[in-house]
Protein backbone atom coordinates (compact mmCIF):
# COMPACT_ATOMS: atom_id res chain seq x y z
CA UNK A 1 0.00 0.00 0.00
CA UNK A 2 2.73 2.08 0.82
CA UNK A 3 4.76 1.58 -2.08
CA UNK A 4 1.28 2.50 -4.56
CA UNK A 5 0.72 5.99 -2.16
CA UNK A 6 4.56 6.77 -3.22
CA UNK A 7 4.18 5.87 -6.88
CA UNK A 8 1.54 7.75 -7.09
CA UNK A 9 3.01 10.86 -5.67
CA UNK A 10 5.88 10.64 -7.94
CA UNK A 11 3.48 10.46 -10.65
CA UNK A 12 1.87 13.82 -10.11
CA UNK A 13 5.47 15.50 -9.07
CA UNK A 14 6.52 14.64 -12.62
CA UNK A 15 3.28 15.98 -13.96
CA UNK A 16 3.62 19.26 -12.08
CA UNK A 17 7.36 19.46 -13.25
CA UNK A 18 6.23 19.07 -17.30
CA UNK A 19 3.99 21.85 -16.80
CA UNK A 20 6.05 24.02 -14.88
CA UNK A 21 9.02 22.91 -18.17
CA UNK A 22 6.52 23.81 -20.57
CA UNK A 23 5.09 26.94 -19.10
CA UNK A 24 1.42 25.63 -18.77
CA UNK A 25 1.48 24.61 -22.31
CA UNK A 26 2.77 27.96 -23.52
CA UNK A 27 6.09 26.26 -25.29
CA UNK A 28 3.74 24.09 -26.72
CA UNK A 29 1.01 26.26 -28.47
CA UNK A 30 4.22 28.62 -29.21
CA UNK A 31 5.69 25.75 -31.13
CA UNK A 32 2.47 24.67 -33.44
CA UNK A 33 2.07 27.99 -34.20
CA UNK A 34 5.43 28.49 -35.48
CA UNK A 35 5.35 25.27 -37.69
CA UNK A 36 1.25 26.13 -38.21
CA UNK A 37 0.54 22.54 -37.90
CA UNK A 38 -2.58 22.66 -35.87
CA UNK A 39 -5.03 22.43 -38.46
CA UNK A 40 -3.04 19.08 -39.85
CA UNK A 41 -4.67 15.80 -38.57
CA UNK A 42 -1.85 14.16 -36.81
CA UNK A 43 -2.09 10.44 -39.33
CA UNK A 44 -2.08 13.40 -42.59
CA UNK A 45 0.86 15.23 -41.88
CA UNK A 46 3.27 13.67 -44.17
CA UNK A 47 3.04 14.09 -48.00
CA UNK A 48 4.69 11.19 -50.08
CA UNK A 49 5.92 13.40 -53.25
CA UNK A 50 6.79 11.49 -56.24
CA UNK A 51 9.10 13.56 -58.59
CA UNK A 52 11.54 13.91 -61.35
CA UNK A 53 15.17 13.64 -60.83
CA UNK A 54 15.90 16.75 -62.50
CA UNK A 55 14.43 18.36 -60.04
CA UNK A 56 16.07 16.98 -57.11
CA UNK A 57 19.55 16.72 -58.78
CA UNK A 58 19.21 20.42 -60.20
CA UNK A 59 19.00 21.18 -55.88
CA UNK A 60 15.15 23.21 -56.75
CA UNK A 61 13.45 20.40 -54.65
CA UNK A 62 15.58 20.72 -51.56
CA UNK A 63 15.75 24.08 -51.61
CA UNK A 64 12.32 24.45 -51.99
CA UNK A 65 11.46 21.44 -49.25
CA UNK A 66 12.64 23.63 -46.44
CA UNK A 67 10.66 26.52 -47.36
CA UNK A 68 7.16 24.33 -47.80
CA UNK A 69 8.08 22.66 -44.62
CA UNK A 70 8.56 25.16 -41.93
CA UNK A 71 5.75 27.86 -43.34
CA UNK A 72 3.53 24.91 -43.55
CA UNK A 73 4.45 22.07 -40.93
CA UNK A 74 3.83 19.58 -43.45
CA UNK A 75 6.80 16.81 -43.79
CA UNK A 76 7.71 15.92 -47.66
CA UNK A 77 8.78 12.40 -48.08
CA UNK A 78 10.30 12.91 -51.50
CA UNK A 79 11.01 9.44 -54.07
CA UNK A 80 12.89 10.57 -57.10
CA UNK A 81 12.71 8.68 -60.28
CA UNK A 82 12.12 9.29 -64.24
CA UNK A 83 9.10 10.64 -64.91
CA UNK A 84 7.84 6.93 -65.66
CA UNK A 85 8.65 5.23 -62.49
CA UNK A 86 7.23 8.24 -60.44
CA UNK A 87 3.85 7.80 -62.22
CA UNK A 88 3.72 4.44 -61.86
CA UNK A 89 4.20 5.33 -57.73
CA UNK A 90 1.11 7.13 -58.53
CA UNK A 91 -0.87 4.27 -60.38
CA UNK A 92 -0.25 1.87 -57.26
CA UNK A 93 -1.20 4.31 -54.70
CA UNK A 94 1.85 4.77 -53.09
CA UNK A 95 2.21 8.55 -53.21
CA UNK A 96 0.01 11.40 -52.61
CA UNK A 97 1.08 13.93 -55.37
CA UNK A 98 3.48 14.08 -58.55
CA UNK A 99 5.91 16.52 -59.93
CA UNK A 100 7.20 15.23 -63.14
CA UNK A 101 6.93 16.48 -66.94
CA UNK A 102 5.90 14.34 -69.62
CA UNK A 103 2.90 15.90 -71.02
CA UNK A 104 1.35 12.67 -72.91
CA UNK A 105 2.32 10.24 -69.77
CA UNK A 106 0.69 12.62 -67.32
CA UNK A 107 -3.11 13.68 -69.65
CA UNK A 108 -2.85 9.65 -69.41
CA UNK A 109 -2.56 9.12 -66.03
CA UNK A 110 -5.68 11.73 -65.36
CA UNK A 111 -7.77 10.34 -68.00
CA UNK A 112 -7.04 6.86 -67.03
CA UNK A 113 -8.54 8.30 -63.24
CA UNK A 114 -5.45 7.96 -61.23
CA UNK A 115 -4.78 12.00 -60.62
CA UNK A 116 -7.40 14.78 -60.57
CA UNK A 117 -6.11 17.13 -62.45
CA UNK A 118 -2.73 17.91 -64.48
CA UNK A 119 -1.38 21.43 -63.62
CA UNK A 120 1.01 23.02 -65.45
CA UNK A 121 3.03 25.55 -63.81
CA UNK A 122 6.79 25.91 -64.84
CA UNK A 123 9.16 24.81 -67.37
CA UNK A 124 12.62 25.06 -68.84
CA UNK A 125 14.70 23.60 -71.97
CA UNK A 126 15.92 20.60 -72.45
CA UNK A 127 19.46 21.30 -74.21
CA UNK A 128 21.98 19.03 -76.20
CA UNK A 129 25.90 18.98 -74.30
CA UNK A 130 28.46 17.15 -75.99
CA UNK A 131 32.05 17.57 -76.25
CA UNK A 132 34.08 20.41 -77.10
CA UNK A 133 35.25 19.56 -80.59
CA UNK A 134 31.77 18.94 -81.89
CA UNK A 135 32.66 16.65 -84.27
CA UNK A 136 29.11 16.43 -85.58
CA UNK A 137 28.93 20.00 -85.85
CA UNK A 138 25.66 20.45 -84.21
CA UNK A 139 25.89 23.87 -82.91
CA UNK A 140 24.47 25.48 -85.22
CA UNK A 141 21.60 23.61 -85.92
CA UNK A 142 17.56 25.07 -85.80
CA UNK A 143 16.76 21.99 -83.62
CA UNK A 144 17.10 19.14 -81.75
CA UNK A 145 16.05 17.13 -84.51
CA UNK A 146 18.18 18.43 -86.77
CA UNK A 147 20.95 17.78 -84.42
CA UNK A 148 20.05 14.52 -83.53
CA UNK A 149 20.13 13.87 -87.16
CA UNK A 150 23.58 14.99 -87.33
CA UNK A 151 24.91 12.77 -84.65
CA UNK A 152 23.24 9.68 -86.27
CA UNK A 153 25.11 10.17 -89.27
CA UNK A 154 28.36 11.04 -88.01
CA UNK A 155 30.17 7.68 -88.07
CA UNK A 156 32.79 8.71 -84.87
CA UNK A 157 29.92 10.64 -82.76
CA UNK A 158 28.43 9.03 -79.68
CA UNK A 159 24.99 9.91 -77.85
CA UNK A 160 24.33 9.00 -74.46
CA UNK A 161 20.51 8.13 -73.29
CA UNK A 162 19.06 7.75 -70.39
CA UNK A 163 17.52 4.98 -71.25
CA UNK A 164 15.01 4.69 -67.88
CA UNK A 165 11.31 5.91 -69.10
CA UNK A 166 11.73 9.30 -67.95
CA UNK A 167 10.65 12.75 -69.19
CA UNK A 168 13.76 13.40 -70.51
CA UNK A 169 14.41 10.14 -72.54
CA UNK A 170 10.38 9.99 -73.60
CA UNK A 171 11.32 13.63 -74.90
CA UNK A 172 14.47 12.22 -76.85
CA UNK A 173 12.92 8.83 -78.41
CA UNK A 174 9.84 11.56 -79.28
CA UNK A 175 12.54 12.60 -81.38
CA UNK A 176 14.29 9.73 -82.76
CA UNK A 177 11.18 8.73 -83.73
CA UNK A 178 9.87 11.80 -85.98
CA UNK A 179 13.26 11.05 -87.97
CA UNK A 180 12.41 7.68 -88.58
CA UNK A 181 15.36 6.40 -86.68
CA UNK A 182 15.21 3.49 -83.76
CA UNK A 183 18.66 3.62 -82.03
CA UNK A 184 19.17 0.41 -79.91
CA UNK A 185 21.94 -1.65 -78.15
CA UNK A 186 23.32 -3.14 -81.43
CA UNK A 187 24.31 0.52 -82.52
CA UNK A 188 27.92 1.36 -81.07
CA UNK A 189 27.12 4.74 -81.06
CA UNK A 190 24.32 4.80 -78.83
CA UNK A 191 24.93 4.22 -75.00
CA UNK A 192 21.73 3.40 -72.63
CA UNK A 193 22.19 4.15 -68.89
CA UNK A 194 18.99 3.12 -68.05
CA UNK A 195 20.27 5.61 -64.86
CA UNK A 196 19.35 9.25 -63.51
CA UNK A 197 20.05 12.73 -65.39
CA UNK A 198 23.06 13.33 -63.28
CA UNK A 199 24.88 9.81 -63.45
CA UNK A 200 23.87 10.12 -67.48
CA UNK A 201 25.82 13.29 -67.39
CA UNK A 202 28.99 12.12 -65.73
CA UNK A 203 28.81 9.41 -68.20
CA UNK A 204 28.40 11.25 -71.37
CA UNK A 205 31.39 13.68 -70.06
CA UNK A 206 33.70 10.80 -69.85
CA UNK A 207 32.72 9.21 -73.45
CA UNK A 208 32.84 12.67 -74.70
CA UNK A 209 29.48 12.21 -76.02
CA UNK A 210 26.58 13.91 -76.82
CA UNK A 211 23.56 13.98 -74.47
CA UNK A 212 20.25 15.44 -74.49
CA UNK A 213 19.70 16.79 -70.38
CA UNK A 214 17.34 19.81 -68.93
CA UNK A 215 19.42 22.60 -68.65
CA UNK A 216 19.04 23.20 -64.92
CA UNK A 217 20.55 19.71 -63.85
CA UNK A 218 23.34 20.51 -66.94
CA UNK A 219 24.00 23.96 -64.79
CA UNK A 220 23.90 22.37 -61.78
CA UNK A 221 26.77 20.18 -62.69
CA UNK A 222 28.56 22.00 -64.99
CA UNK A 223 31.67 22.57 -62.99
CA UNK A 224 32.33 18.61 -63.13
CA UNK A 225 31.29 18.20 -66.73
CA UNK A 226 34.08 17.87 -69.67
CA UNK A 227 31.31 18.54 -71.85
CA UNK A 228 29.31 21.93 -72.40
CA UNK A 229 25.80 22.80 -73.75
CA UNK A 230 25.97 23.28 -78.00
CA UNK A 231 21.87 23.33 -78.99
CA UNK A 232 19.49 25.07 -76.53
CA UNK A 233 16.21 26.58 -76.80
CA UNK A 234 14.99 24.66 -80.40
CA UNK A 235 11.22 24.69 -80.93
CA UNK A 236 11.24 21.12 -79.93
CA UNK A 237 12.92 21.38 -76.75
CA UNK A 238 10.62 23.05 -74.15
CA UNK A 239 10.49 20.96 -71.04
CA UNK A 240 7.02 21.58 -68.98
CA UNK A 241 6.84 20.50 -65.49
CA UNK A 242 3.50 19.73 -64.00
CA UNK A 243 1.77 19.11 -60.68
CA UNK A 244 -1.37 16.04 -60.14
CA UNK A 245 -2.90 15.30 -57.09
CA UNK A 246 -3.33 11.65 -57.19
CA UNK A 247 -7.08 10.57 -56.66
CA UNK A 248 -8.25 9.42 -53.21
CA UNK A 249 -11.08 6.91 -54.91
CA UNK A 250 -8.14 5.15 -56.84
CA UNK A 251 -6.63 3.97 -53.38
CA UNK A 252 -7.15 4.78 -50.07
CA UNK A 253 -4.29 6.42 -47.35
CA UNK A 254 -3.96 8.97 -50.33
CA UNK A 255 -3.37 12.44 -48.21
CA UNK A 256 -5.66 14.55 -50.59
CA UNK A 257 -5.49 17.20 -47.79
CA UNK A 258 -1.83 17.63 -47.90
CA UNK A 259 -1.34 16.99 -51.99
CA UNK A 260 -3.98 20.18 -52.56
CA UNK A 261 -1.62 22.25 -50.04
CA UNK A 262 1.06 21.16 -51.58
CA UNK A 263 0.15 22.53 -54.82
CA UNK A 264 -1.70 25.25 -53.78
CA UNK A 265 1.75 26.29 -52.11
CA UNK A 266 3.77 25.13 -55.43
CA UNK A 267 1.53 27.26 -57.77
CA UNK A 268 1.19 30.56 -55.01
CA UNK A 269 3.00 33.82 -55.81
CA UNK A 270 5.76 33.99 -53.63
CA UNK A 271 7.09 30.59 -54.14
CA UNK A 272 6.88 31.00 -58.38
CA UNK A 273 9.39 33.78 -57.21
CA UNK A 274 11.70 31.28 -55.43
CA UNK A 275 11.82 29.03 -58.33
CA UNK A 276 11.97 32.08 -61.05
CA UNK A 277 15.24 33.19 -58.79
CA UNK A 278 16.43 29.86 -58.00
CA UNK A 279 19.94 29.94 -59.75
CA UNK A 280 20.43 33.54 -60.65
CA UNK A 281 22.77 33.83 -58.14
CA UNK A 282 24.85 31.15 -58.49
CA UNK A 283 24.70 30.41 -62.12
CA UNK A 284 23.75 33.67 -63.08
CA UNK A 285 20.51 32.50 -64.88
CA UNK A 286 17.50 30.86 -63.08
CA UNK A 287 17.48 26.46 -63.74
CA UNK A 288 13.52 27.60 -63.97
CA UNK A 289 11.19 29.80 -65.54
CA UNK A 290 7.47 30.41 -64.46
CA UNK A 291 4.45 32.36 -65.93
CA UNK A 292 5.20 35.97 -66.83
CA UNK A 293 9.24 36.00 -66.18
CA UNK A 294 9.57 38.14 -69.62
CA UNK A 295 10.67 35.28 -72.02
CA UNK A 296 9.24 36.09 -74.63
CA UNK A 297 7.40 32.51 -75.36
CA UNK A 298 6.05 32.83 -72.21
CA UNK A 299 2.38 33.15 -71.61
CA UNK A 300 -0.33 33.12 -68.60
CA UNK A 301 -3.53 30.68 -68.63
CA UNK A 302 -3.90 32.04 -64.34
CA UNK A 303 -1.58 33.22 -61.75
CA UNK A 304 0.37 29.85 -61.44
CA UNK A 305 -0.44 27.77 -64.99
CA UNK A 306 2.00 27.62 -67.70
CA UNK A 307 0.81 28.27 -71.41
CA UNK A 308 1.52 25.44 -73.90
CA UNK A 309 0.56 26.42 -77.51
Amino acid sequence: MLKKVTALLVTVVMLFSLAACTGGGEIMTSMLETHAVSPISAGKRVIRLSTTTSVDDSGLLPYLQSYFEAETGYKLEITANGTGAAIKLGETGDCDVLLVHSKDSEEQFVQAGYGVKRIPFMYNYFVIAGPQADTAKIADCKNAAEAFERIAKDGKAKFVSRGDDSGTNKAELKIWKALGITPGKDDAWYVSTGSGMGASLTKASEMQAYILTDKGTFLSMEKKLDIKILLEKGDDMKNIYSLIAVNPDKHEGINSEGANAFIQWMTKAQTLKLIGDYGKIQYGQPLFLIPDSGNKDSATKSAAVVNEK
